[in-house]
């Protein structure tokens, strides 16, 4: 029965021997003992022998148990026990203070063990409480790793034993904190950072188990702190382990990668490395790494040519080595593993992050690849779902003949760069260059959406880099459109030009359109041409706000400084704008001097005309999180058909609920209707004077401040539709006051509405709907030159994967500009310098 079986706990002595460390002078003891110990055995029982062991009865006490588990060993893994001994104290009150090694072999029965297939898995009866702090990064340091835990003996009925330690540095006194190294025969150390399982280590901050553990196990464990018996953390290597099971000769497999990926993942699981003799199109032969030395595990697979199925043929196993290191990774665990096994996860979301996939990956198979080579696996897991990352870009010629014939008007214009080869053009071939891409129902939608229209880019995440370029625009109920779409090699101002140029041709040739941006110099080029139709009075430009607030936080440090800014860009009266601005000069006045340099009419609400509608950022991030959320994962391709995809389901979607709306016979949109609310609360509290006969000129006087700022009395004029709020104006609907004015004469404020907000303008937006697909079976041929991607585009090859966060110029540092400390803030040095 698994609670008689017995241990082996190895106890080393050799004497007192003095060394330095860096808290003082420690004493090891080196000479190896025997104890025996089973689960019955009480902790009472294990200190008793250990001090029986050393003939120490009586003259000292055990203080505190733990534990560390070696980086390498020599012949068997495997933790190892330390006691730290200290004198009873005598009537002189003088005591001295020893540490004695204790290594547990674990998995090692009391007869002789031959082999490990011959070891039964040991099952302790009673939980046993593991340190809280039981997470390594084996990456990191140097030395073995050493850790604390607490036993649990069956007679204190989980009350935790007097003398066990939380953690090596877990008291407080000086006088209780156990040796930062330890020095063992081989001469290793012994860190005092926190314990590593011999199953495989961890990251930081992420538990690890060894793979034989099942889940039941594991789960028992996380949420409870269990880790079993103190002598059981080396049984990786143990045979009949829960979960596995060995290959069986004429087993067969659907091809070779699944034989593969089989054979990996058992090696995986039991913590071993094997080695590849032989591997064709017909065969497959390996055999493990100690073939030879006391292993004789071998595996043989050949292919069946009748059935095309791969069949083991010859199997010697399992295996009957001990793992003769420890490793927070593993050879076989490749990104052709870590691929099938993240492919249910991209295919569900392919925006899934690599820190999800990589701790998931860890949780699964015990052991923590590197960030690179789970990128890799993504890429692949995508490959296989999306089409390959190379030929996607030979397909998007086929698509734009495919999209024009499903829906006749579609636009896409398509920009290829001769291939040189040896100084001559390659006819057969042509790089990828630049996409432009719209469809009817996008161009036809706008003509029903606020005269304004926001551009921003966003990086492509896949194997090549790009950029994606987007126009947005919103209906009368705050739904925002994407309306356009490029690829393009990056931002500057080519690639801006091209995309503009196409966007003011085909879908926004409306006069006085506002156009909303960051303060990008592609842009600004772009919009600045003169005969590409962007100049007023034909358009104008606008600055996204967050933008703005993003460059002033690069040079002034502080929330309050930048609120204040955004608070001034957001005030719809100059008065209002001057209260801000002057508290902004009264904190620096170099904060003002940075913002006058900004034309007012670009980044403030009061000097707009209106044109804003109220909206003062991009909304990219919006419209990719909710509309366009994972394209940017995609082989590009897959990426343009996305679009298609997801603009009809939109169209649906909200097409649907405008149409609700109508029959339920509301007049204006959901977004107008809470507007309106809102301000008829606060409209009572006025009192009303009129100004002419006409009923078209008001003053109005709060009894009550209405905000945060208030002038107590305003001029309304409903025939101008303005007030001195400055809300009427900028917003396009009436305010408060404008309100209080409509019920003192008695008229319907419904004809002061601007017409993007009633409920037909909505619904005319997305009247003109999508058509099915044709399937590619049926897509005009394409005999062009054949299109690939530009290798300039690829992805470093080595190495972590560089960011692909969104940046502009409002992310990027003057580099003339001296570096400050984070601490004092003072140029000239760094916090690790800091006087």
């Amino acid at each position: 029965m698994a609670s008689e079986e017995s241990f082996v706990v190895l106890v080393h002595h050799r004497g007192s021997i003095k060394r330095k460390t860096r808290s003082g002078v420690k004493f090891t003891d080196k000479d190896p003992l025997c104890i025996v110990v089973n689960p019955m055995t009480s902790y009472d029982d294990l200190v008793r022998s250990v001090l029986m062991k050393l003939g120490l009865e009586g003259a000292k006490r055990v203080k505190k148990f733990f534990y560390r588990i070696p980086r390498q060993f020599p012949e068997v893994r495997t933790p190892e026990l330390h006691a730290k001994l200290i004198d009873v104290v005598s009537s002189s009150g003088g005591s001295n203070r020893n540490t004695t090694n204790v290594a547990t072999a674990a998995g090692s029965s009391s007869r002789a063990a031959v082999a490990s297939s011959s070891v039964p898995v040991y099952e302790p009866a009673v939980q046993l409480v593991a340190s809280p702090s039981f997470a390594v990064d084996l990456n990191d340091g140097v030395g073995d790793e050493v850790g604390s835990f607490d036993i649990l003996p069956n007679a204190l009925e989980g009350v935790p034993p007097v003398g066990v330690g939380d953690g090596v540095l877990g008291d407080a006194d000086e006088d209780d904190v156990e040796p930062d190294t330890i020095e063992d025969d081989s001469g290793d150390e012994v860190g005092a950072t926190g314990p590593a399982l011999a199953g495989g280590g961890s990251s930081s901050g992420t538990q690890q188990y060894p793979p034989h553990f099942s889940s039941l196990d594991l789960d028992a464990m996380r949420h409870e702190g269990v880790l079993g018996h103190a002598v059981g953390f080396g049984a990786r290597d143990a045979e009949g382990t829960a979960g596995l099971t060995e290959f069986q000769v004429g087993q067969q497999f659907q091809d070779k990668d699944e034989a593969l990926l089989s054979v990996k993942s058992y090696s995986i699981r039991r913590g071993v490395q094997y080695k590849v003799l032989e591997s064709d199109h017909r065969r497959y032969v390996g055999k493990c790494s100690e073939f030879g030395n006391g292993c004789t595990w071998l595996i043989r697979l050949s292919l069946r040519k009748r059935k095309g199925l791969w069949e083991v043929k010859r199997y010697n196993g399992p295996h009957t080595c001990l793992a003769t290191s420890i490793s927070s990774d593993h050879r076989s665990l490749d990104y052709y593993v870590i691929s099938a096994f993240i492919m249910p996860m991209v295919r569900a979301d392919a925006s899934v992050s690599i820190k999800v996939l990589l701790n998931a990956t860890a949780a699964h198979f015990g052991f923590r690849p590197t960030y690179r080579r789970v990128w890799m696996a993504k890429q692949k897991a995508i490959a296989l779902i999306y089409g390959d990352w190379d030929e996607s870009y030979n397909d998007i010629p086929r698509w734009v003949l495919g999209v024009q014939l499903t829906m006749p008007g579609s636009v896409a214009v398509l920009r290829t760069s001769p291939v040189r080869v040896g100084g001559q053009v390659d006819e057969s071939q042509a790089y990828f260059h630049r996409l432009f891409w719209t469809f009817p129902p996008c161009i036809e939608a706008f003509r029903h959406c606020k005269p304004l229209v926001s551009i921003d880019g966003t990086h492509l995440y896949g194997k090549y880099g790009g950029t994606l370029l987007i126009a947005i625009a919103q209906d009368g109920n705050s739904n925002i459109l994407p309306v356009a779409f490029a690829l393009v090699e990056g931002e500057n101002a080519e690639s801006w030009t091209f995309f503009l140029s196409h966007l003011r041709e085909h879908v926004t040739p409306q006069p006085g359109l506002l156009v909303i941006s960051d303060r990008h110099n592609g842009i600004k080029a772009a919009l600045e041409a003169l005969d590409e139709g962007w100049l007023p009075p034909s358009a104008y430009r606008a600055f996204c706000i967050r933008h703005v607030a993003a460059n002033f936080a690069l040079t002034f440090k502080g929330k309050d400084a930048r609120r204040l800014l955004v608070n001034a860009a957001y005030a719809k009266t100059e008065v209002e704008f001057d209260y801000w601005f002057d508290i902004l000069r009264s904190e620096d006045p170099a904060m003002c001097d940075w913002a006058n340099r900004i034309d007012y009419s670009l980044w403030t609400q009061h000097r707009d005309e209106g044109r804003r509608f109220g909206h003062m950022t991009t909304n990219i991030s919006e419209c990719v999180n909710s509309i366009l959320k994972g394209v940017r994962n995609l082989p590009v391709s897959s990426l343009v058909k996305a679009t298609y995809c997801r603009l009809a389901e939109l169209f649906v979607r909200k097409g649907r609920e405008a149409e609700a709306q109508m029959g339920t016979g509301q007049q204006f949109s959901q977004h107008l209707v809470k507007c309106i609310e809102a301000n008829l609360k606060t409209a009572r509290c006025f009192t009303v004077t009129l100004y002419d006969r006409d009923n078209s000129k008001f003053t109005v006087a709060e009894t009550t401040p209405t905000g945060s700022f208030s002038l107590g009395t305003y001029r309304v004029s409903l025939a101008s539709r303005t007030c001195d709020c400055g809300y009427f104006q900028a917003l396009h609907f009436p305010c408060q006051h404008a309100l209080a004015c409509c019920a003192y004469s008695r008229l319907t404020w419904t004809s002061y509405v601007h017409s993007v907000y009633q409920i037909s303008s909505v619904f005319s937006v997305y009247q003109m709907g999508f058509t099915p697909p044709i399937p590619e079976g049926f897509w005009p041929p394409y005999d062009g030159p054949t299109v690939i991607p530009d290798p300039d585009r690829r992805r470093a090859r080595e190495g972590r994967p560089r960011s692909t966060r969104i940046r502009t110029n409002m992310d990027e540092a003057d580099p003339n500009r001296p570096k400050r400390c984070d601490l004092c803030r003072q140029p000239g040095h760094t916090r690790r310098c800091c006087p």
